[in-house]
């Protein structure tokens, strides 16, 4: 317990944070962050909503934070909400103003789209919260103040959970920690937690970061995710600019925009790269070939409505399958094989609803697989486009497509929760995983495992051979990015800006990376010269070297 000047009020606040402020499995159901059920829960919302209590906190904070005046007060939704106003009431009421401003979890998606609500000042900046844990929210705070250029320097919790532990950790920040209480004043004891903060290190360094301007944050599903060559970045934007960038130093090399596309979601369609052209589809309704030395035009296909698949490419076929989007009733959806030269369309096929997912093509058997939003998978003989079989699921399919050739099997997930697992050669279910939300990303085989992620926030990884769990990792946020495999280790990335590297046996966070956006797509790794890049739904391109 921290020792301040009136005890008394310590006491009585600890007296109510026990009574009103610890829920117990004995009389609730408690579900921790991982899914599992969890015996206890210190709800300190349910505190800060009652008025004997907030004044309690208010008193101490401004007994311990006086002598720092002039400051201001900031923290996160939903906690520092009642705690920033009130104290910012307290200021007026003593003659010595403060000002206040309330970060969101996530950027809002419409109106003024800020991501920090109320004005940030010149003066210190004292940051609040209920707790603080495992770290990941008064780390990304403070990332999201790096920002705009500015550095918290106390951070004020009621309840810490991991006493030096996390005094350290945010000593490391720059930022002095500063809390009422523990576990021990509540007799409660944390247990085993290994998927922390305090645990995993942000080893990565920011070499550069690009932005493309007027990104469009309505909507948090994957966007363009880039592809790169010996020394460039390529990838589209929602403003509908196609970018090519110096891997070395993030300068723009050539750009290339679109025509008129509603919705302002540019190009979602993550670009590929063959011979000496790169490929990519556009909501203007087009899929485009351009030179990727110089980014002159050398052609596009013209037949769809919209298109925010991403291309597959055969090259000993040179054909390139998309995925097509129409505004005609009953022809909403359907995939194309185009002449990798020439655009010239030698195949289609049509759906009744939208298609945003991305085919895959298998080389050694030459087949296609792509799923709809009418909840069908197809798998199409490649250089034909015969339709081999079709399975229905119980929801729509976003994501693209994997191929398990050692077990011959077409694997993938579905908006119904499901990961499914297919015989290629019948369309059979040989295996199915349930999550407990859909599924919009795209799973990775690791030897005899798959691993996926979940809109529940969790990645899991699964045997091939049992169907059973190996383990699963919880995130901050919703993830609709996919799992890349680098170095042997797993990294994904999440709605609450950060990108993880996860051991593949342990199901572990080793490092992380926070950005102050989503982050929807997947890693790109450039092996040679070991740097990452990381996009975010905001249009920025982050390139990090891991220290």
């Amino acid at each position: 317990m921290l020792q301040v000047k009136n005890q008394e009020k310590m006491q009585k606040l600890l007296e109510i944070i026990r009574s009103k402020g610890i829920a117990t499995k004995s009389n609730q159901e408690i579900i921790s962050p991982n899914g599992d059920y969890a015996s206890w829960l210190i709800d300190l919302r349910n505190v800060f909503l009652r008025p004997d209590a907030l004044s309690l906190i208010v008193d101490i904070f401004w007994e311990e934070m006086e002598k720092y005046y002039p400051f201001q007060v900031g923290g996160q939704e939903v906690a520092a909400i009642p705690l920033v106003a009130a104290i910012v009431l307290k200021s007026q009421m003593m003659g010595k103003p403060v000002s206040g401003f309330v970060m969101r979890k996530s950027r809002k998606k419409y109106g003024l789209q800020k991501i920090i609500e109320g004005e940030v000042t010149a003066e210190k900046i004292i940051l609040v919260d209920d707790l603080i844990n495992s770290g990941g929210t008064a780390f990304r705070q403070i990332k999201i103040l790096e920002e705009i250029n500015k550095q918290p320097e106390i951070f004020f919790s009621i309840v810490n959970f991991r006493k030096e532990q996390s005094k350290e950790f945010l000593k490391k920040q720059g930022v002095e920690l500063v809390s009422l209480f523990n576990l021990d004043d509540m007799h409660i004891s944390l247990g085993e937690d290994v998927k922390s903060c305090l645990q995993a290190k942000d080893y990565y360094k920011i070499i550069w970061r690009f932005q493309s301007p007027n990104p469009t944050n309505y909507y948090s599903v994957p966007k363009s995710t880039p592809c790169i060559d010996e020394d460039k970045i390529y990838f589209g934007s929602d403003s509908g600019i196609f970018w090519a960038l110096n891997q070395s130093n993030g300068l723009v090399v050539w750009k290339f925009e679109i025509g008129y596309n509603p919705g302002r979601k540019g190009i979602f369609s993550s670009p590929v790269i063959y011979g000496d052209l790169v490929y990519f589809g556009a909501y203007d309704g087009n899929v485009y070939a351009l030179n990727r030395e110089t980014g002159k035009f050398k052609w596009k296909y013209m037949d769809a409505d919209f298109v925010g698949s991403s291309p597959a490419i055969a090259p000993e076929l040179n054909l390139l399958f998309i995925g097509l989007e129409f505004s005609l009733t009953g022809k909403h959806g359907g995939v194309v094989a185009l002449d990798l030269k020439t655009g010239k369309k030698i195949w289609e096929h049509t759906m009744r609803e939208f298609v945003h997912c991305s085919p895959a093509y298998f080389s050694p058997k030459k087949l296609l697989a792509i799923g709809g939003n009418d909840s069908f998978v197809y798998l199409f003989e490649a250089e034909t486009g015969k339709l081999k079989w079709k399975y229905q699921t119980g929801g729509p399919i976003k994501s693209s497509l994997v191929f398990d050739e050692k077990r011959n099997l077409l694997i993938f997930g579905s908006f119904d929760k499901n990961l499914y697992a297919l015989d290629l050669d019948t369309g059979e279910v040989k295996g199915k995983f349930a999550t407990r939300e859909a599924i919009y990303s795209t799973p990775k085989i690791i030897s005899d495992d798959v691993v996926v992620a979940s809109l529940d926030k969790h990645l899991y990884s699964v045997n091939l051979e049992t169907g059973k769990m190996n383990w699963k990792f919880v995130t901050g946020g919703r993830i609709f990015s996919s799992p890349e495999i680098i170095e042997g280790k797993i990294f994904i990335c999440s709605n609450d800006g950060k990108m993880y590297e996860i051991n593949s046996e342990s199901g572990k966070a080793e490092s992380f990376f926070q950005a102050s956006e989503r982050i929807t797509n997947r890693v790109v790794y450039d092996a040679k010269n070991k740097r990452f890049f990381v996009s975010t739904g905001a249009n920025e391109i982050y390139c990090l070297k891991k220290t």
